[in-house]
């Protein structure tokens, strides 16, 4: 199957070399600067689960050719600019981006119904252009045909579910858009609202009594949120359960953008929970007066300067 990743940072970077290990046929498209490092040295992923691998995908800095599948990993806000990198028209697009404004850009893109429902539960980070480091053994992808998608969109999300299970990449068809898209966002909006906020791990914000309510907070109020959506299944002690088993010094992609100073996903992430909100009257306090400290944050040390790697 001959699959472009557009974004080959972290998410992206991963599922390009896991696929091309497999046998699938991978372009990486990207900015001159990193396709440059690529054609150069290759791609480089150090992997709990898949182990020290390195491939060399064909790295272009405009697509126009023919393909099966487009999988699209940029930071939001990156997602505009690189989708002019793009001049053909995939028969099915899976979207692996944090929130969930992105998907009624891509559908303006592309046609409406060949854009999936996509995201990915991974702990993965790019040190540097063409090097990707994945530092937990959790990994799940989940997607959804858009509501009206046709045969023909309906068997290109089959191929590519079964292209990414036989690479062992843990993929999933759920049953809507919305149970996709807010099965993670509770739980990445707490995460990354409370990591970044405080600038500590889960660990011990599980631990201490006032972060924790906190997490607790956001996890319930982005359910509410959810449900109002359509996610009839999202539930808080489920999402919160899942943080309590998970290891204790996970971080969230936010608070490392922070760190490292770049441009935060402030309005992809809790903002785009606060905009759904604000479509169905709900309030969301806790989220609001994270985002407000997340912000102080980052004026604090300036801004967070640089863009988001494509």
């Amino acid at each position: 199957m001959k699959i472009a990743v557009l974004g080959p940072g972290g998410v992206g970077g991963l599922l390009a070399g896991v696929l091309e290990r497999a046998g699938s046929e991978i372009v990486i498209v990207a900015r001159e600067s990193t396709t440059a490092v690529i054609a150069e040295q290759g791609l480089h992923v150090q992997s709990v689960t898949f182990g020290e691998l390195h491939t060399q995908p064909r790295a272009l800095a405009r697509l126009e050719e023919p393909l099966d599948a487009l999988i699209v990993a940029t930071k939001a806000a990156g997602l505009a600019p690189a989708l002019e990198r793009i001049a053909t028209e995939p028969p099915v697009v899976l979207p692996l981006l944090n929130g969930l404004d992105h998907l009624a850009l891509l559908r303006e893109r592309f046609a409406p119904e060949s854009v999936l429902a996509g995201s990915i539960r991974v702990e993965a980070d790019r040190p540097s252009a063409g090097v990707v480091v994945h530092t937990s053994p959790f990994l799940l992808i989940n997607m959804a045909a858009p509501p009206g998608a046709g045969p023909a969109v309906i068997s290109a999300m089959g191929r590519l579910e079964e292209t990414i299970a036989a690479a062992e990449i843990p993929v999933r068809v759920l049953d809507s858009e919305a149970q996709v898209m807010w099965s993670k966002l509770v739980r990445l909006n707490a995460l990354a609202c409370t990591t970044s906020a405080y600038d500590k791990l889960l660990g011990e914000i599980r631990s201490t009594p006032g972060l924790r309510a906190d997490l607790v907070g956001v996890i319930e109020e982005s359910c509410a949120v959810g449900r109002a959506e359509g996610a009839a299944d999202v539930d808080a002690s489920r999402a919160m359960g899942e943080l309590e088993k998970a290891h204790a010094t996970l971080g969230s992609s936010m608070q490392r953008d922070i760190a490292a100073g770049r441009e935060p996903e402030l309005d992809a992430i809790p903002g785009s929970v606060l905009r759904a909100a604000a479509r169905h009257g709900l309030q969301c306090p806790t989220i609001e007066r994270l985002m407000a400290t997340i912000q102080a944050r980052i004026d604090a040390q300036g801004g967070a300067v640089g863009k988001a790697p494509s």
